[in-house]
């Protein structure tokens, strides 16, 4: 029975929106007037707001069918149901079979039936998913469907698409009262999506790092996959690991020399020789005796291998067949027996199978042929690898074989009786198993582990040959008492999983485990430290902050900020790096012991979250920033996707939560939170929080600034850490935002068990100009202190004014720039944060306008300004150098803010004024009345507003 619209896992996160639609009055659709757009569908591979797997978030635009229920359509339900029959087994919100179906009932919207119609036929293309939602989008009509997609399947992928572009379609023909035509399409999807899967090996190895708690990540489309993280990295395809020693698997390719060398260590193995002409390989039977096996000198799966050759014709026809692709082909003696297969892991034998040739089975009745198709119908067979089982090809090979025992397609067995298609027994021409591990003898055991260690891998499968696998096996010479003769027929590197995973007949092995554990025995890390850091201000600097302290404790850190990618301290990738894509980059970075990563809205709402699980979580504060993008409206939304990073912390985790802050604070109650972070660790720039005084109460750990000094509490105990004299940037305690960004960081390097003694000598040191490049940067320029900053909202830029003020004094001047993308009221809130603070202001736009027109910008902001502050003196400038060089002069030695879009530019603008770093530790005196006027500016831009105010004191 399949249960659709229902996650079995519990996954249900997404808040729905409610559906805001006022109806019109129904109309009839007639031909060409249904029709469901999709306009946009991004992949979310990291855990997300929805699930903690993957998931794909399509935009559908209703059009006509905008405002329309499923009940103003007489017929429609039964209809899709007709064509979709397991649609009357969804849940929906119901939490019942048959819940999807009443919904139709009492009237849906047409978002809602396009993503059940997507997930039914997502599981008629063989991707079983459950979890879907439908979410209003902001406007009549336009909805967000999300539909979860299979763990491992390729972000890449077009199926997600072609399957909601389908369920449209679908939908859209029920209503014109057409029959669908699915089978065709879904055929096609199908075998994409056949082709697309994990092997089986592959899936199996996923399967069983993901149960031991390894992070596991596909590579692309490829059947490779990474686990774990940072120094703990490893790569493994099928049965291949980073491990697998190159040479093994050449001598595992080269017959003769795999043979060569068991014979060299005493393992018996069928004698036998290279033949380079037909010529040779009929002179090899006649010196071997027959019957002879020959077979490819390089070959896997058994393909091209002839078994029982007798005649010097056959052996001929034999060599053309394996010596096909131009090298020669071996000749050996054929040895009696059964066929075995022995796994060998890290030098010890994990699984055993008796491999079985394919087969059918008559019932007096059915031809051959139609026993096959009966037998190809498992749904465990599949093409290649791709399942458990491959199916069986009636080929030349099969019909040869046939027609060696008096039989051929059209034949009609007896019942009962067992027909043999192969002479082989090899799974890739559609073999099966029977699992006998426990019954392998200690001598077969003995030779295999033997075999493994000669060629020299840690993944082996060794073909053998014998009677009973279960008896003694005899090793050279004359054996010893009741040995039976045997002998190794080959060594494969890159052995296949499926015939111990899932045999025909017996146990299953968890040989997938055998390998994950080799490559992680039990108690090693797969992990290194992974802190994640999240808010609307100070991530950069926290993030920063963080891998110094972990630096300067000795460990080799990776970071993602907002401007660029480091390992060990150098930049490796220079782009705006806080999306899940720089995460990834760090974490398969094998050099690093700590991962540090700032985590933005953007990257989560679009992509989800980079890592599987934090061992801390940071949440500096959530304010109004970013509102109107991606589909967040308000803070409330804002609060749904930054609280993902606070969830996502392993079991025993911390999460550090500003305390100041109360939607943050109360992040803390989230049941996921509870569920998963052992420690809460609150911090605070108030004495006397009451968030604080309760969660000290109850024996939760704390950090404060007190009396001038960063201190921790934990329960009635209290440690200072270091006076804010010491902490670069931070103006002995004037700069409030930096004390509350060293606060969240020494919480965080604390819960990772860095000691009060390495956080103390690593804060001291971290100075802004070589730790925290343009954030809080002091320069000297034309006599006055520049202050570089990157703050881009109203609370950020506020705490910036203030800060210049407390410090300096005087009459400050800014040269600002804001980015095109926040909200027009948003904007607004952050000029008017500016013009708080600042008497006179040059206002520059980026190169990069994000969708504004030329000018929209300038004309937004001054407006505000104006507003907020009338007669402030505003000036104009193209980009940043000119208006930080009409900002300087302007200030005549007065302090100067300067906003800034891309560091590298603001650079290139205190270049080339000679800008040069301001002395350490010199904070001079505000300048007075007695310095000079500013001198006529010479730019072509006009005063938009009368002189500057001077001596106008800033609010607050």
């Amino acid at each position: 029975m399949r249960l659709r619209h229902r996650d079995p896992r519990g996954h249900h996160r997404a808040r729905a929106r409610p559906v805001l639609i006022t109806a019109s009055p129904p109309i009839r659709p007639t031909l060409g007037e249904c029709h469901v757009r999709l306009d946009d569908l991004r992949h979310l591979s990291g855990p997300n707001s929805f699930s903690t797997r993957p998931v794909t978030v399509a935009r559908l635009e209703l059009e006509e069918l905008t405002g329309r229920k499923t009940t103003e359509y007489p017929g429609f339900a039964g209809r899709l149901t007709a064509a979709l029959p397991g649609l009357a087994e969804h849940h929906c919100a119901a939490g019942r079979p048959g819940g999807f179906l009443e919904a139709m009932a009492r009237g849906t919207y047409f978002g809602h039936v396009t993503e059940h119609v997507a997930l039914e036929l997502s599981s008629l293309v063989g991707r079983d998913v459950y979890l879907g939602r439908t979410m209003w989008a902001g406007a009549d009509g336009r909805y967000d469907v999300m539909t979860e997609c299979p763990q491992d399947e390729p972000a890449q992928s077009s199926v997600p698409a072609e399957l909601l572009e389908l369920a449209i379609t679908t939908v859209e023909h029920i209503l014109l009262q057409r029959i669908p035509d699915l089978p065709l399409e879904l055929a096609r999807i199908a075998r994409v999506v056949e082709r697309e899967r994990l092997g089986v090996s592959t899936a199996a190895l996923a399967g069983a790092a993901r149960r031991r708690g390894i992070p596991v990540r596909r590579v692309g489309r490829l059947s490779m996959l990474r686990l774990g993280y940072g120094r703990c990295r490893r790569l493994v395809c099928a049965a291949l690991t980073e491990q697998t020693s190159v040479i093994g698997v050449d001598i595992a390719a080269d017959k003769m020399l795999a043979k060569q060398l068991l014979t060299d260590a005493g393992i018996p193995v069928p004698d036998g020789v290279v033949a380079w002409s037909a010529a040779d390989a009929a002179g090899a039977l006649g010196r071997l005796g027959g019957p002879v096996v020959i077979k490819p000198l390089h070959g896997s799966h058994g393909a091209n291998v002839t078994v029982g050759v007798t005649t010097a014709a056959a052996a001929a026809a034999a060599y053309a067949q394996a010596a096909a692709g131009g090298e020669g082909a071996i000749v050996e003696k054929f040895v009696p027996g059964t066929d075995y297969r022995v796994l060998v892991v890290d030098g010890q034998v994990v699984a055993a199978a008796e491999l079985r040739p394919a087969s059918v089975t008559g019932d007096g009745a059915s031809d051959i042929t139609q026993l096959v198709d009966v037998v190809n119908a498992d749904p465990r067979r599949g093409e290649g690898h791709s399942r458990e089982l491959t199916k069986i090809k009636l080929d030349e090979r099969a019909l040869a074989h046939l027609e060696a025992q008096g039989l051929g397609p059209a034949s009609v067995p007896a019942r009962g009786r067992l027909v043999t298609l192969r002479r082989n027994a090899n799974l890739s021409t559609g073999g099966t198993s029977r699992d006998v591990t426990d019954l392998v003898h200690e001598d077969v055991a003995d030779v295999c582990r033997r075999a493994a260690a000669v060629v020299g891998l840690d993944v082996c499968g060794i073909d053998v040959r014998l009677a009973d696998i279960a008896a003694p096996m005899r090793c050279g010479g004359a054996g010893h008492g009741g040995a039976e003769p045997g002998a190794v027929i080959e060594i494969n590197a890159c052995p296949g999983l499926r015939m111990h995973l899932s045999p025909a007949e017996g146990a299953p092995r968890d040989v997938a485990g055998a390998v994950i554990d080799s490559l992680y025995p039990p108690g090693a890390p797969s992990r290194v430290p992974v802190v994640a850091v999240t808010g609307t201000n100070g991530k950069t600097t926290t993030v920063r902050m963080i891998g110094h302290i972990l630096s300067k404790a000795g460990m080799r850190v990776g970071m993602s900020t907002t401007d660029g990618v480091y390992s060990g301290g150098r930049l490796v990738y220079d782009a705006d790096a806080s999306g899940p894509r720089s995460a990834d980059m760090v974490l398969d970075d094998t050099s690093i012991d700590a991962a540090v990563l700032e985590t933005a809205r953007g990257g989560i709402i679009r992509g989800g979250l980079g890592y599987d699980q934090a061992d801390v979580a940071v949440v500096t504060n959530i304010t109004a920033d970013h509102l109107g993008a991606d589909g967040v409206e308000d803070l409330d939304e804002l609060v749904e996707v930054k609280a993902l990073v606070a969830e996502e912390v392993r079991e025993g985790g911390t999460v550090v939560l500003n305390a100041d802050d109360p939607v943050v604070a109360a992040l803390a109650d989230r049941p996921r939170v509870r569920r998963h972070a052992s420690v809460i660790r609150y911090f605070s720039l108030v004495n006397g929080n009451p968030v604080i005084e309760r969660h000290r109460q109850a024996g939760g750990l704390a950090y404060e600034l007190r009396n001038g000094e960063l201190v921790e509490f934990d329960a009635d105990r209290e440690r200072a850490l270091l006076s804010v004299v010491e902490v670069p940037g931070a103006f002995g305690g004037l700069a409030p935002h930096v004390i509350a960004n060293a606060l969240a960081a020494v919480a965080a390097c604390r819960g990772l068990g860095v000691s009060a003694k390495d956080i103390r000598r690593a804060l001291g040191t971290f100075t802004p100009g070589e730790s925290n490049p343009g954030r809080g940067h002091v320069y000297l320029a034309g006599g006055g202190p520049v202050i570089v900053d990157y703050g881009h909202n109203a609370v950020a830029l506020d705490a910036t004014g203030r800060m210049i003020s407390d410090v300096w004094g005087g009459e400050p001047v800014a040269a600002i720039t804001l980015p095109g993308d926040r909200r027009d009221d948003l904007v607004a809130r952050s000029a008017e944060a500016v013009a708080a603070w600042f008497g006179r202001v040059v206002v520059y736009e980026d190169a990069d306008k994000r969708g504004r027109r030329p000018g929209e910008m300038t004309g937004l902001i001054t407006a505000a300004m104006r507003r907020a502050r009338p007669g402030i003196g505003l000036a104009t400038a193209e980009g940043p150098q000119a208006a930080l060089r009409i900002a300087v002069t302007m200030a005549a030695g007065h302090p100067v803010l300067f906003v800034y879009e891309k560091l590298a530019m603001a650079r290139q603008a205190l270049e080339a004024l000679n800008a040069r770093p301001w002395p350490a530790g010199a904070v001079p005196p505000a300048p007075t009345d007695a310095v000079p006027p500013a001198p006529p500016i010479e730019t072509p831009q006009s005063w938009m507003t009368g002189s500057p105010l001077r001596g106008m004191k800033a609010k607050g």
